[in-house]
């Protein structure tokens, strides 16, 4: 292995290093549940207003 190719090596494992890390902290945590997406409320008839559930 020559000077040239230990250089590019070093630079990739660098760049693909960054690029890990990049993505790792720009990863963001969801809510579970947000915005109405867990359960569905009826809306109308006998049950408004109630949880629907898939138990029958």
């Amino acid at each position: 292995m020559n000077k040239f190719e230990f250089k590019n090596l070093v630079k990739n494992l660098k760049d693909s290093l960054k690029e890990k890390k990049f993505f790792k902290d720009l990863r963001k945590e969801v809510n579970t549940g947000a915005n109405g997406t867990q359960d569905y409320v009826v809306k109308k008839g006998v049950n408004k207003d109630t949880v629907a559930t898939t138990r029958q």
